[in-house]
C-alpha cells in the first residue's frame, strides 16, 4: 500500500515504461518483443506493458492498466496493421504475484542474456549463489561479504503456467528480491520503479560476473581465499620482495597467533542487543514455545529452564517460581510459567545457560524470517578480513550460545561474516570474569603460549580475567558503552583499525 501511494500518476508510469523499456532494449534484455514491465501507480492500479510488441518503440496508449487484484480495467485501442491486436502479457499472473506477496512497485521481467546463462552454469542447482562481489551492496538486505541467493525454476511451455512456481519461490526465498527462471531470464522487482531497476541492473551484473568468474574455474558462491601478499613474502620473477610496503611491516611485528573477542560493545553496538535482539525474544518466547512445545529442542529448553528456576527457589532469588511438570492438562500453565521466567530473566540481565539457549532458538526463526539483522560497527568487517589475510584466526568468546553467536555473524548487515570466523566459545567454556576460563579456551586454541592470544572486550572485568589467564588483552571504548575506570593498566581502542598494530 505504501509502494502505491508514493508512485507516480497511471500517465506518468505509461510514459516512464516506455523510457525504460528503451533502455532495457538497448541492453539486449527486451529485444524480439520479449520481456516486460509493469509499475503501480499512486491509485494503486498496475500499468502493464503489452505482449508481442516491439519493447523499443511501445507509446504511451500502448498501455494496459489493472486493478490491484489484476483485472483489467483499460484495454488500448487497436492500431492499423501491421501492428498486432493489443495483447494482455503473460507476465501477468507472475507480476501480480510480486505485488500480493512483496508489497512490489514495480515488476521487471528480463531475457538477458547473463541471466539465462547464470541459470545453467549448474543445471542441478536451484539456486544462483554469488558472494564478495560489490554489487551484492545494490540488492536490499544484503552486503558485500554475504551470499546473494536467487531461486531459479524450470521454464515451461507458456509463461502463465510459471505462476505456481514463481510463487513458491518467492515464498520459500523471503530475502530474494527476484526469481530466474531456467533458460529463459528473470523477474525482478522493487517498492518502487527506482528500486526495481537498480536492483535489476544489479542481478544483471552479478550474473555475469559469476558466468565469467565460472569460466576461470572460480565458484562464485565461495568467499576468496586471502591474497597471495597475505602469505610469507615470495620474489617475484624478477627477484624483488612482491609484497606491498603494508604486508613488509607485518613481518617484522609481533602477531598475536589468535583474536578473540568479546560482541556487545566490541563489534557491535550493546544497543542492538538490548534494544532489538532481547526485545525480539521477549516478544516472540510465546509464539516460539507454543508452536514448537511438542519438539525435542523446545522440551529440552523447557527443562533447562526449569531447573533453573528451581535452583533460583532454593536460592531464594526474589520472585522466583518453580516451572510445573509438564503434562496433557496443564501445557498451558507450563507455557505461562516458561514465559514469565523468560520476560524475568531478559529484564534482569541474566547470563544463566538456560536462558541463552532458548534465546538462541527465538532468534533463530528471527534471522531466518528475515525479521532481524545483526548490526556490526562500521570497521569490523574490514578487520575480520584483514585478520584472515594476515593468517591471524579470529574467535568470538561471549555469553550468548554459540547458536546465537552463529546466527548473528551468520546474518549480518553486511552478509555472513562466519567464513572469517574459526570458532565460537559462550559460557559453557566458564563464566567470561573467571581466568580459569581463558586458560580452558587457549588449550582448545592449541597456541603454543596464552601470550600469543589477544582479547578485545568492552569489560574491564573479563580484561583483567583474560589478562590473569595470560592472554594480551585491550579495551573497547565505544559509542554507549560505560565508562571505564582510571588507572586500569589496559591499552583502549576507539577502532579495530588499532587491534592489532601495524595490521
Amino acid at each position: 500500500a505504501s509502494s502505491a501511494k508514493m508512485g507516480p500518476s497511471v500517465d506518468e508510469a505509461k510514459t516512464l515504461i516506455c523510457e525504460l523499456c528503451r533502455l532495457f532494449y538497448d541492453q539486449g534484455w527486451v529485444s524480439g518483443t520479449g520481456g516486460g514491465i509493469s509499475v503501480k501507480a499512486a491509485n494503486g492500479q498496475i500499468v502493464m506493458a503489452p505482449s508481442g510488441v516491439q519493447k523499443e518503440r511501445m507509446q504511451e496508449d500502448d498501455m494496459f492498466v489493472l486493478d490491484a487484484a489484476g483485472e483489467v480495467v483499460h484495454t488500448p485501442a487497436a492500431k492499423p496493421p501491421p501492428a498486432r491486436p493489443p495483447k494482455l502479457s503473460e507476465c501477468s499472473p507472475l507480476f501480480m504475484a510480486a505485488y500480493e506477496l512483496r508489497g512490489a512497485g514495480a515488476v521487471i521481467h528480463s531475457h538477458s542474456l547473463s541471466a539465462v546463462m547464470a541459470t545453467i552454469i549448474n543445471p542441478d542447482s536451484n539456486e544462483f549463489n554469488v558472494t564478495h562481489l560489490e554489487m551484492i551492496k545494490g540488492i536490499e538486505g544484503h552486503g558485500f561479504y554475504g551470499h546473494c541467493i536467487v531461486p531459479i525454476i524450470e521454464n515451461t511451455a507458456r509463461e502463465c503456467e510459471l505462476t505456481d512456481r514463481l510463487r513458491q519461490a518467492i515464498a520459500d526465498y523471503p530475502n530474494a528480491n527476484a526469481v530466474l527462471v531456467r533458460r529463459h531470464g528473470v523477474y525482478v522487482w522493487g517498492k518502487d520503479w527506482i528500486q526495481a531497476k537498480t536492483q535489476a541492473e544489479c542481478y544483471d551484473y552479478l550474473f555475469g560476473a559469476a558466468v565469467e568468474l565460472h569460466k576461470m574455474g572460480i565458484d562464485p558462491s565461495r568467499a576468496p581465499a586471502p591474497p597471495s601478499h597475505a602469505l610469507p613474502a615470495a620474489a617475484n620473477g624478477n627477484g624483488h620482495d612482491a609484497a606491498p610496503a603494508k604486508r613488509q611491516k607485518l613481518r617484522h611485528a609481533k602477531l598475536p597467533a589468535c583474536v578473540v573477542l568479546d560482541i556487545e560493545g566490541t563489534v557491535a553496538p550493546i544497543s542492538f542487543v538490548a534494544d532489538v535482539m532481547f526485545p525480539y525474544a521477549k516478544k516472540h518466547a510465546r509464539r516460539h514455545i507454543e508452536d514448537s512445545y511438542d519438539s525435542a529442542e523446545t522440551q529440552e529448553d523447557i527443562e533447562l529452564i526449569r531447573k533453573q528456576a528451581a535452583e533460583d527457589v532454593a536460592a531464594g532469588v526474589q520472585g522466583a517460581q518453580a516451572i510445573p511438570a509438564d503434562s496433557i492438562s496443564n501445557r498451558a500453565a507450563v507455557i505461562d510459567a516458561v514465559v514469565g521466567w523468560v520476560e524475568s530473566a531478559i529484564a534482569a540481565d541474566r547470563k544463566v545457560p538456560a536462558l541463552k539457549t532458548l534465546q538462541g532458538h527465538i532468534w533463530r526463526t528471527g534471522f531466518q524470517r528475515g525479521e532481524m539483522r545483526a548490526e556490526l560497527y562500521r570497521d569490523v568487517p574490514d578487520a575480520l578480513t584483514e585478520l584472515r589475510h594476515a593468517g591471524i584466526k579470529t574467535y568470538i568468546y561471549s555469553s550468548g550460545s554459540r547458536e546465537a553467536q552463529r546466527l548473528f555473524f551468520g546474518h549480518t548487515q553486511v552478509g555472513d561474516m562466519r567464513p572469517y570466523l574459526s570458532g565460537f566459545f559462550d559460557t559453557a567454556s566458564g563464566p567470561k570474569q573467571e581466568a580459569r576460563s581463558y586458560k580452558d579456551i587457549a588449550l582448545s586454541l592449541g597456541v603454543d603460549s596464552n601470550a600469543d592470544i589477544l582479547f578485545a572486550t568492552d569489560v574491564l572485568a573479563e580484561a583483567q580475567a583474560a589478562a590473569a589467564a595470560g592472554w594480551q588483552a585491550v579495551l573497547v571504548v565505544r559509542p554507549g558503552n560505560k565508562p571505564l575506570p582510571e588507572g586500569h593498566g589496559f591499552k583502549v581502542i576507539t577502532t579495530f583499525n588499532d587491534l592489532v598494530p601495524g595490521l
